[in-house]
């Protein structure tokens, strides 16, 4: 028997996932071949593996789990169902119906009875190139049965024999077949057993697959594979739940939901990427990579059940950080493909400053030390065009979309007048410049400051963070619109927008009292930012306020809402900010119930849009309810 601790989780988590056929889309995808099949499904992977699996929906693909999903710079399906369980006793084939289903953390299973068997499968991950399917077929009854076990399936460009499959990169090792049948399109392998009463059949595939071509080879014991998977997962959600007391029933399972969600994205070391790393989402292909910012603020949340991950997601991305200490934007398994054309905004510190606080890991603290401060004076370097100490969005190439990109906010009604400006070789700026920017660089100068501490370094951080904080408050706050905003250089105006650049200061904690008030009015103000879901990208207010289609023009992104109650919080304003959060939890779409975490929200209607099982939303969701 599992431990109490992932029983709990299983019990939350078999409402979460196990009914996906409440998602009609999905249930259709779910029927295409695999050539055919959208990527939108919720799939199961884990250990930082590079493929992946779904439930059947279907009672046609019962005994058999669909895929496998190959990730590597794009994702395809192999095969709808590479391993499809077919059983013969004593002539007879046996009805796989009446299944019952689940996605449990970190396992799938589908169980069958059909007179006196009893059939079980399980799958699990044992490495970052493999995973076990185990078969369990058990006599219940009183005679002797007859077993003819087989497995099938179609999959191009195959080989098979005796032993296994190969087909690319991707293997399956089984147990000595009696007999094999292949040709170009499918297999089937067979195994005869006569099973007397109360005896079992078990049979264990291992499935690998290796994107850089290097195949494991290695037996495993499958049982002793699934105490291990118990032990680990145990061990994340005994982490995070430690010390949480608030959290209703629904909360803790949208807080599981949250922790599959990351470790479904989890990509381990391979190719071109050196230390694992995590995907905004595995299910749209454009984010088949790692992304600077989203590490820093996965690195927070995942930090909150698996330290060790989130300190190589952050390696990750510094394993590529060049001679003048720039980070690039994204990485990929392929480098030549890494985006250098802009950076993202500067959370690093931040990001390792959390890891430190879950993990007390003073190493790597020291470790990344010297990078992260070269990271941030290269800010400084490249990007302060007038020199006055306050620091631009730009770009290396001198393209404005570029520059956009390096905000984080790619389509931001706030940039739509900007234009670019040489600072030198391979270094343009926006002619705008940025409250959230500058408010993030003193946040890092604060957190560089306590790191130096950690690691026994004296500094002047503090200090050049309290000089920083006068300039941004003189420069950014408008008294009149009662809020921060962006300024053009050498304008005497602020940019007529309103957006979360404009309570990211009482994040950072440099607003004054007066002026956080003031903001706070703004957040509160229904006819602005306090809509049906809270804090949305653009306020209410704005003419060009498109939450359906903008992008970062009025959906709500939880990185910035999160950053935007914390900011309450830390200015007394915790009644507003547990008012926000709710209205968030209870009103965005599937938060509460079964579906998955979006990478955003239609402020207006709660609906979930974009990306399906996106990492930062699950990182930041497991921050909000930690800290409730």
């Amino acid at each position: 028997m599992r431990p109490i601790l992932l029983l709990f989780a299983i019990t939350v988590m078999q409402g979460a996932f196990a009914q996906r056929a409440r998602f009609p889309d999905v249930l259709n995808l779910q029927t295409l071949p695999p050539e055919g099949r959208s990527i939108e499904s919720n799939v199961f992977s884990d250990m930082g593996a590079w493929h992946a699996y779904a439930l059947p929906l279907q009672p046609a693909d019962y005994g058999a789990f669909i895929g496998p999903l190959l990730m590597d710079m794009n994702g395809r399906w192999l095969s709808d169902a590479i391993s499809r369980l077919k059983v013969v006793a004593d002539g007879r084939q046996v009805e796989l119906t009446h299944a019952s289903i689940h996605y449990y953390p970190g396992m799938l299973e589908q169980s069958f009875s059909s007179g006196h068997l009893s059939i079980r499968q399980r799958l699990i991950f044992v490495s970052g190139r493999e995973a076990l399917l185990q078969t369990d077929i058990r006599n219940r009854g009183g005679q002797a049965v007859k077993l003819v076990v087989e497995y099938n399936g179609k999959v191009k460009n195959s080989r098979v024999d005796a032993a296994g499959l190969k087909a690319g990169n991707f293997a399956i090792s089984w147990p000595q077949a009696d007999s094999v049948h292949a040709d170009s399109l499918q297999y089937a392998a067979l195994w005869s057993a006569v099973l007397r009463p109360g005896a079992a059949f078990s049979h264990t595939q291992r499935h690998a697959y290796a994107p850089d071509g290097r195949q494991p080879n290695r037996q495993y014991d499958f049982n002793v594979e699934l105490q291990r998977n118990t032990r680990r997962w145990d061990g994340y959600l005994a982490k995070y739940f430690s010390g949480v007391k608030r959290l209703s029933a629904r909360e803790k399972r949208l807080a599981v939901k949250c922790i599959v969600t990351l470790m479904t994205n989890w990509r381990s070391a391979s190719k071109d990427i050196l230390h694992d790393g995590v995907f905004p989402s595995v299910n749209y292909q454009g984010f088949y990579g790692v992304w600077s910012w989203d590490s820093w603020k996965q690195a927070a949340g995942i930090a909150t059940f698996f330290p060790a991950l989130a300190k190589d997601n952050i390696r990750s991305m510094f394993d590529y950080q060049d001679g003048h200490g720039m980070i690039a934007d994204c990485i990929y398994a392929d480098k030549s493909e890494n985006n250098w054309r802009d950076t993202k905004p500067p959370l690093a510190a931040w990001g390792v400053w959390e890891v430190f606080r879950q993990s007390r890991d003073t190493a790597f603290v020291r470790e990344m030390l010297p990078r992260l401060i070269r990271y941030h004076e290269w800010w400084y370097r490249h990007r302060d065009h007038d020199g006055n100490g306050l620091c631009e969005y730009g770009s290396t190439d001198g393209t404005r979309v570029a520059a956009a990109w390096e905000s984080g906010m790619d389509n931001a009604v706030r940039f739509d007048s900007a234009v670019m400006l040489p600072n030198h070789a391979g270094a343009w700026s926006l002619n705008q410049e940025s409250v959230d920017l500058n408010a993030y660089l003193y946040a890092e100068k604060q957190y560089l400051s306590k790191l130096c501490s950690v690691a026994g370094q004296e500094n002047t951080y503090a200090a050049a963070a309290k000089t920083l904080q006068q300039l941004i408050g003189d420069r950014f706050y408008d008294a009149q619109a009662g809020f921060f905003r962006d300024r053009m250089l050498r304008s005497p105006a602020h940019v007529p927008v309103d957006g979360p650049e404009g309570w990211i200061p009482l994040w950072a904690g440099l607003a004054t009292p007066e002026q956080a008030a003031a903001v706070k009015r703004k957040m509160a103000d229904t006819s602005c930012f306090n809509t049906y879901i809270p804090l949305p990208t653009l306020s209410y207010a704005h003419p060009a306020f498109d939450p359906g289609d903008g992008y970062w023009r009025g959906p709500v992104w939880l990185d910035q809402f999160a950053f935007g109650t914390e900011g309450l919080r830390k200015y007394g304003y915790r009644t507003l900010a547990a008012a926000l959060e709710a209205k968030l939890l209870n009103g965005a779409e599937g938060l509460l119930q079964d579906q998955p975490v979006y990478e955003n929200y239609h402020p207006l209607s709660g609906q979930g849009l974009n990306a399906r099982n996106f990492s930062w939303s699950a990182a930041h969701l497991l921050m909000i309810l930690k800290n409730k």
